[in-house]
This record gives structure tokens, sequence and C-alpha cells, in this order.
């Protein structure tokens, strides 16, 4: 007997400023629209995951371990056929006021919409090396979206919205996360957009 489809969720731990994130980002909204997967949107501070997971910033790494990764950028980049810049202008960047504007979108037009408006903020950084650490970018950006930029970066200045970033931060570290992106489905981890494939397979035989 089918399963059934009502209430599938896929929990999405991830941060605006991840290229894997990026170079993830739509194939997960294709995957879940394709499945009837409700994607349940958690942006976390990786900064925080990685003081509890033993995790290193990108500037700490070794220095093998930090060409390796461009090279990786660029194959991906170029199997996915989707533009990047591997080392944009503005990178590393904060990604608390993006994380904080993309919470305020969800909690005022939904997950979807504000998922829809990730995937713009993500391609401006690292396709189109615009500074998203900046509230006028953040709020053009919005705004061209179909949005009120002005006022969700209002919103995304309040105590309630901070609180629910540090929720979701303090819930990753709380489920073992380590790295974006994440993904949770049916109790089973994933990390990774190179892992997509299993979260999938994982998403057909729930059917």
């Amino acid at each position: 007997m089918m399963r059934s489809r009502v209430n599938r969720v896929c929990e999405y731990y991830f941060s605006p400023v991840s290229p894997w994130a990026y170079l993830g980002h739509q194939r997960l909204l294709e995957l879940a629209q394709q499945h009837q997967i409700i994607i349940e949107m958690k942006p976390v501070d990786t900064g925080a995951l990685f003081a509890a997971s033993g995790g290193l910033p990108l500037s700490k790494r070794a220095p093998q371990r930090q060409a390796y990764r461009l090279q990786e950028l660029q194959r991906w980049s170029e199997f996915l056929n989707l533009p990047m810049q591997v080392q944009p202008t503005f990178f590393p960047v904060s990604a608390d006021l993006a994380a904080n504007l993309l919470i305020a979108t969800q909690l005022t037009h939904g997950s979807e919409v504000a998922l829809g408006l990730c995937g713009l903020i993500m391609q401006a950084l690292w396709a189109q090396q615009k500074n998203i650490a900046d509230a006028g970018t953040l709020m053009a950006l919005a705004d061209e979206f179909g949005l009120d930029g002005a006022a969700l970066l209002k919103s995304a200045a309040t105590v309630s919205v901070a609180a629910e970033y540090q929720r979701h931060t303090q819930q990753a570290i709380a489920a073992n996360v380590f790295g974006v992106p994440w993904y949770v489905f049916e109790d089973q981890a994933y990390w990774g957009q190179d892992r997509l494939d299993f979260l999938s397979r994982a998403f057909d035989n729930s059917n």
C-alpha cells in the first residue's frame, strides 16, 4: 500500500553564504516539488556549528584543503552548468543579516517564498559578486523578488527573528549537524549537495 504523502518533511540546515548550499539549492527545491516533500528551511550559524563539532572556518584550514576546495567548486559549477565565481569579491562574508532576512521572509510570507528568495541571494553572492552582508543589497534583492525589502529588513532586526536563528542553530547542534548543507529526512541525515542523489532515493522509497 502506498504511504500517505501528507506532511513528508525534509529539514534543510544551511547558510546563505555556503557555496555548497548554493550548488544544491535549486536541485533540492526541484526534488521536493517532484516528490511532494515539504522543505523545512533552517538557516544556521556555521561558526557555532564548527565550535561545537571541532570544525574549522575556511581561513584556518590547511592550504592544501583550501586549494582542493576551489578545484571542487569549479568542477561542480561546470558539471551542473551553474554560474559561479569560486573566489567572489565579497567572501568570506557574514551570513547573519541574510539569514535573518530569510527567517523574516519565512515568518511573513511562508517557506516557499523564503526559499525562492534564498536562491536569489545565493546567486547574488556566488554568481554576481554582490555583498549580501550589505542591507541595501539585500533590500534590493527582496524588492526584485517582489517583496517589501525595507519592511523585511526591519523585521529581520527584531529579537524574535534573532531568537529563531539561534533556535535553528541549537537544533542543528543537538542533531549532530557539523556542516552545511545538511538535510534530514525520516530520521536519516545527508551532508552536502553531493548527497542529493541519496536524498532523492529516500524520497522515492517513502512514496
